[in-house]
């Protein structure tokens, strides 16, 4: 290697397993052996270090399915037996548990996120609990998903069964950090969601001076009603992956032989949202005011109630702390009258539509009516609202008596 630890004293195993043990089969990188106590004490005088000279308050490990098992994430998680079997790094979990000891030990505030898409059991609970400490899991599963789905699926075969399962697919007081886009999508060779929904049309018909086209028109409903989804219903923290919040368009590359050492795509427009003839803008002000609403109401250290998965309508209906959220992800169906069963009876007011002007939207929803309840059970709820509900939008309701 021509810089880092590996083999800097001539051998493969001061710091790292040596042989197979210490190499990342696909990364083409080392591993530590975390039962080495002069091993330990680099990593986590490392940790310190950071929070004495830089004042982190927060660090996100990366690449710990890597380090939790001996197969180093490439094997299969089938059953709960694999989470205890010999196929387990007990150092590495040990180091992690120290780690997470140490920094809330240096800052009780700090907060610890790891990225294990395994699933391993206890990964966030506390230390007294014999669980690894960690305050957050990276709901990674979640990017991939939508990336999947804008790649491969028509809008119309959408599931949406499946779309709730992958947003509430995690281990009961197990908190997770949920987001819509990363760095594997726009870091790594791929392209951002906002250019797998627009493309190239991004180049020519984001100008406020362009008419609306169905392809911009189709990629600005959909993000701002996957970033809502996601972070509504995704988790217990949610996570902007910079540049998401406006749409950004492209990727983000550095220089590497594989682009000719170009320089080109190193960066980030943050020019973009800035401009107010480019569309950008709308997007960005939609990420603000659904940031600024879990504020005010907050939800996300709610449980929340799926009441409705229309599969032939595309409607998605969820109610999370005190406020009711409904989806019509519908390429082409508006309904009007739209029965959707709540426990939150009483006058509603509408918080956030993404059909909104504010946002680029067309304006079809009634942002200041009252809505109100009726004694109907739908939906396995004792009341219920009737809605008019634009295809491709989405909207936060709340009782008028709890604002």
């Amino acid at each position: 290697v021509a810089d880092g630890l590996s083999m800097f004293d001539g051998t493969d195993h001061c710091y790292f397993h040596s042989g197979p043990l210490g190499s990342h089969p696909v990364w083409d990188s080392r591993l530590f052996n975390y039962s080495n106590y002069e091993v330990l004490r680099f990593l986590l005088s490392n940790l310190r270090w950071f929070i004495e000279k830089y004042q982190f308050d927060g660090f996100r490990f990366d690449g710990v399915q890597s380090m939790l098992y001996k197969h180093r994430g490439q094997g299969h998680i089938e059953k709960f037996d694999d989470y205890f079997g010999s196929s387990v790094d007990g150092d590495a979990i040990m180091y992690l548990t120290l780690a997470n000891d140490l920094l809330h030990s240096l800052r009780p505030n700090m907060i610890t996120i790891s990225e294990d898409v395994s699933g391993m059991v206890t990964m966030c609970r506390p230390i007294s609990e014999g669980g690894m400490g960690f305050d957050y899991r990276l709901a990674m599963g979640i990017p991939d998903k939508w990336i999947a789905m804008l790649k491969k699926l028509k809008d119309e075969d959408w599931d949406m069964g499946n779309i709730v399962y992958t947003l509430t697919n995690r281990r009961y007081k197990e908190p997770c950090i949920a987001y819509a886009e990363s760095h594997d999508q726009s870091l790594v060779g791929d392209k951002t969601m906002a250019f797998w929904l627009m493309d190239k049309e991004m180049y020519e018909n984001m100008s406020v001076l362009s008419p609306m086209t169905p392809v911009i028109s189709r990629g600005l409903a959909l993000h701002k009603m996957i970033r809502l989804i996601t972070f509504a219903l995704g988790g217990e923290g949610y996570l902007t992956f910079f540049g998401n919040e406006f749409g950004h368009p492209e990727w983000v590359d550095f220089p590497r032989a594989g682009n000719n050492d170009s320089c080109h795509h190193a960066r980030r427009r943050w020019d973009l949202p800035k401009d107010q003839l480019l569309r950008y803008r709308f997007l960005r002000a939609f990420e603000r005011d659904m940031l600024h609403l879990e504020g005010k109401y907050p939800w996300l250290t709610s449980a929340q109630y799926v009441q409705l998965k229309n599969e032939k309508d595309k409607v998605i209906a969820f109610e999370r702390g005190g406020s009711l959220f409904i989806f019509n992800f519908h390429p082409e169906k508006s309904f009007s009258d739209y029965r959707i069963g709540t426990s939150l009876a009483g006058k509603h007011r509408i918080l956030l539509n993404s059909d909104d002007a504010a946002y680029e939207g067309f304006k079809r929803i009634n942002a200041a009516g009252e809505y109100f309840t009726a004694p109907t059970p739908t939906d396995g709820l004792p009341h219920s609202l009737q809605l008019y509900l634009p295809s491709r939008t989405c909207m936060v309701l709340r009782p008028e008596h709890a604002l």
